[in-house]
């Protein structure tokens, strides 16, 4: 597995690359995995203690809570899940919750989606919408508990025993389509590698010109900071 360092030096690469490519598609390409690589570095460097990361990002906004006019709805999107045979269930943290009366906790339900939404909770309303679940589920079977600074939605599946890998299509899409990249086996400058010969491969003459001439200059300057160095 690639460690920051080499990370580091990848994202460079990417960066020389992004200033020569001059075509949109090029362009486009390189700027999707620019930031797979500062999201991979970023995990990186909270590897050692994501648990800690992810309270701190709860607690600021409950530290900054005035009293604010009632009405502000804030769009929920940290959320942890997990799975029973029966049930998917969706953890949010919001802070002092148990607190507000139970009919200002509303979650409304589809076969594929659903609602939530706190109102009045530290003066604001608090929304989170989660539409395209991966598998449909029993919208009677559905409901919600409140625990201490937490909410938890609990989606009865309709097909009981079935395992999801994600908990939306979108998510399976989009971890799907980034696999290659994020195969702990291989080095993600491979998944740049791939992203470009891709590129190239499908590009016209002039395209395929820009890639190797950008490639070229990204070579050498990394050669020359190497040899300096």
């Amino acid at each position: 597995m690639a460690g920051p360092g080499r990370l580091q030096k990848d994202l460079e690469e990417v960066k020389v690359l992004l200033e020569k490519a001059t075509r949109k598609r090029v362009r486009d390409a390189l700027t999707a995995e620019k930031s797979k690589i500062e999201t991979e570095v970023k995990n990186k460097t909270q590897q050692k203690s994501p648990r800690k990361a992810e309270l701190l990002d709860n607690e600021k906004p409950a530290a900054v809570v005035a009293p604010i006019t009632t009405g502000y709805t804030v769009k929920v999107s940290n959320y942890g899940w997990d799975q029973s045979d029966k049930f998917v269930k969706i953890y949010i943290t919001l802070t002092g919750v148990q607190q507000v009366p139970m009919e200002n906790v509303q979650v409304h339900f589809t076969e594929r989606s659903f609602d939530l939404l706190v109102k009045n909770l530290n003066g604001k309303n608090y929304s989170m919408i989660v539409n395209n679940l991966l598998k449909p589920i029993s919208v009677e079977g559905s409901s919600k508990k409140v625990k201490t600074d937490t909410v938890i939605i609990l989606c009865r599946k309709k097909a009981e025993n079935t395992r999801w890998d994600y908990l939306t299509q979108v998510e399976k899409e989009c971890k799907e389509k980034e696999k290659p990249s994020y195969d702990t086996e291989t080095d993600p400058s491979e998944g740049l590698m791939n992203v470009l010969k891709k590129i190239y491969e499908d590009g016209d003459d002039d395209m395929k010109r820009t890639i190797n001439k950008a490639w070229v200059q990204s070579r050498e300057k990394q050669a020359k900071g190497e040899t300096e160095f």
